[in-house]
């Protein structure tokens, strides 16, 4: 089993993420690329001792970058976790 804090890298705030979270509930997580919903689900779960109910995963392909005239490069590749803890249970992390 990975470290919890090598699963879970940052908590996603972002206008859709709040709005999210203020009608179901879900957190939204950036999390390790090779992490399945499991090892995410035991994670959050040790981390904050909530109850997670559901997982959803979405992969996400690095941006391509451009510095200067013909610097071509990406940013890294990243996976978005949302999190739905069970009724009456929530997370404050702002």
């Amino acid at each position: 089993m990975k470290d919890i804090y090598q699963i879970i890298k940052k908590v996603r705030i972002s206008e859709k993420a709040t709005v999210l979270h203020e009608t179901t509930g879900e957190i939204v997580f950036e999390v390790e690329r090779d992490a399945n919903k499991i090892e995410i689900k035991q994670a959050i779960e040790r981390a904050f001792d909530k109850k997670v109910v559901s997982v959803r995963t979405a992969n996400y392909d690095g941006k391509e970058r451009r510095r200067r005239r013909s610097d071509a490069g990406r940013a890294p590749h990243w996976k978005k976790a949302y999190v739905r803890l069970a009724d009456g249970q929530s997370l404050d992390l702002v």
